[in-house]
């Protein structure tokens, strides 16, 4: 007998709010208590109203072993499709941890490829939202192949489309990849975890008793790994601060940031800037004051705020237009570059340069950390990775030297000889091969030796070193700088080049591609 019409729309209707429960109500709640939104509900607050489009809704497994031919895994443990995210169009999956634990099979993988290739083909950002137990077990191999695809996918996505991940759950085993190839990787605190083996295993093969929030909690990998580069104390501000992200970036590598207005006017004379720097050349500051001075409104958003917290990377806007900014930070090791700030730099350069966001660079650096640590970690491959980035870079580069800019690191925080358009000094800027103290001591060491009051020599010597080198004078008087300006003004100066700079138009030698020191 042939259901009629009506009959065929509420039997879709049955099939559609069955696949929308997900795990049922009881899995649902278990969910909230543990302090975390279901994947619809992560959806939904995070998109527009009404504008998200689900995709492969009905999809199903065909798994048969280990009794998988009678379990029922609603939308196979994801909900994908598209919408957006204010007003801007946005591909989107999400786990559905009620489901089976939103593990990993043959069919998940598939929705999860399909909305990707959506993505790409549209060039629109790619969000996920990661909550899974890992690879399902009772699929094998098809699991593990579903992975594959997916990390196939994110790379060749990569430098094309933004690609955000978000860790709202467990991501563990080969599940870790897929986020870290992505641009970046937000973490929730408290409820979010990352790692390769867990604790249990770590026990059983090193003896190290460790928990899960100590291996792979947020906090481990906002601080000490950097594998993170956001951390939330909920589910609603993590989605928060995607939307926020994406604020800053255009919607693929062809295209420019949206252009905001932000009523600040881009001639505003920053006063407070003539008063940052100490008089004493070794006391602390907070580069950040200079940052907010500098952008629209005061405001930026950091990236790895709590990882290498020697250099400060954050997206900000100058006369509505989004930037990338690299700053020195000397309120932690003085500013000075190591392998952890110059990877985190060299990272945050080559995504801004991939998606068309301008470069601005605040140095205040004494030089690379020395010590064993950094030379057995390989200081040298992991500082070259940051001039590679600001050489390879093609998007408007600009550097403000605001106080010291020693040896190799003046050179690899973006000066003009690795391609800056404009760069710019402050008054107490310090350009010179290394410290007063240190050259003094090499260049006068005769004349201190010999002289009848050593220590009295050293202080003049090293004071005529100052007046003579330790300035921006010299450098400007080769052409190394554009030009000495009053701070206060540095706002206008930068408002100014990057004006001038839309229309830049650099290229690389046609290869393959070049051959980074990872």
């Amino acid at each position: 007998m042939m259901m009629k019409v009506s009959e065929r729309i509420d039997d879709l209707k049955k099939k559609r709010e069955k696949v929308q429960l997900g795990g049922g109500p009881k899995r649902i709640e278990k969910q909230h208590k543990k302090g975390k939104l279901t994947a619809r509900e992560r959806i939904e607050y995070f998109m527009d109203n009404d504008s998200f489009v689900e995709t492969d809704t009905f999809v199903e497994h065909r798994s048969t072993d280990f009794g998988m031919d009678k379990t029922e895994i609603p939308g196979e443990g994801v909900v994908t499709g598209y919408g957006t995210a204010n007003g801007r169009l946005v591909c989107v999956y999400a786990q559905d941890f009620t489901a089976m634990g939103g593990s990993l099979g043959e069919y998940q993988a598939k929705k999860m490829c399909n909305v990707m290739d959506k993505a790409l083909k549209m060039g629109v950002p790619l969000v996920g939202l990661n909550d899974s137990g890992g690879a399902r077990i009772q699929e094998g191999v098809d699991a593990l192949s579903g992975y594959g695809d997916i990390f196939y996918r994110n790379t060749i996505a990569s430098g094309v489309i933004p690609q955000i991940s978000a860790i709202m759950g467990p991501c563990a085993g080969g599940a870790v990849y897929s986020p870290a190839l992505t641009d970046f990787v937000f973490m929730v605190n408290g409820t979010s975890q990352v790692f390769i083996t867990g604790p249990q295993v770590v026990k059983s093969v090193t003896g190290e008793d460790v928990t899960q929030e100590e291996l792979g909690g947020a906090v481990t990998h906002s601080t000490t790994s950097g594998v993170a580069h956001f951390m939330a104390d909920s589910d609603e501000e993590c989605l928060d601060q995607i939307r926020m992200l994406l604020s800053y970036l255009p919607s693929n590598n062809l295209e420019k940031a949206p252009h905001v207005k932000t009523g600040d006017d881009v001639n505003r004379v920053a006063t407070k800037l003539d008063e940052v720097v100490p008089d004493n050349p070794n006391k602390a500051y907070d580069i950040k004051d200079v940052i907010r001075e500098t952008v629209d409104n005061g405001e930026f958003m950091e990236v790895m705020k709590g990882y290498a917290r020697n250099i400060v990377t954050c997206y900000a806007r100058i006369g509505g237009d989004s930037i990338g900014i690299i700053a020195n930070q000397p309120s932690y090791l003085a500013g000075s570059l190591d392998i952890n700030a110059s990877d985190k730099a060299a990272r945050f350069i080559r995504t801004c340069d991939a998606f068309n966001i301008p470069v601005i660079n605040f140095v205040d650096v004494p030089g690379y950390l020395p010590g064993t640590n950094q030379e057995y970690g390989g200081i040298e491959r992991h500082g070259a990775k940051l001039l590679y980035a600001y050489s390879e870079a093609t998007v408007p580069k600009i550097t403000v030297i605001i106080r010291k800019a020693y040896g190799g690191a003046y050179i690899a925080m973006c000066s003009r000889h690795l391609g800056a358009d404009a760069v710019f000094a402050w008054p107490t800027a310090e350009i010179a091969v290394m410290g007063p103290d240190g050259a003094a001591n090499i260049v006068f060491k005769n004349e201190i030796k010999e002289s009848e009051d050593p220590a009295v020599m050293r202080k003049q010597k090293i004071e005529e070193y100052k007046e003579n080198f330790a300035n921006p004078y010299r450098a400007a008087a080769r052409g190394y700088i554009d030009d000495v300006i009053e701070p206060r003004f540095t706002r206008q100066y930068i408002a100014s080049s990057l004006e001038m700079l839309k229309s830049k138009r650099e290229t690389r030698p046609a290869k393959k591609h070049g051959n980074m020191p990872v």
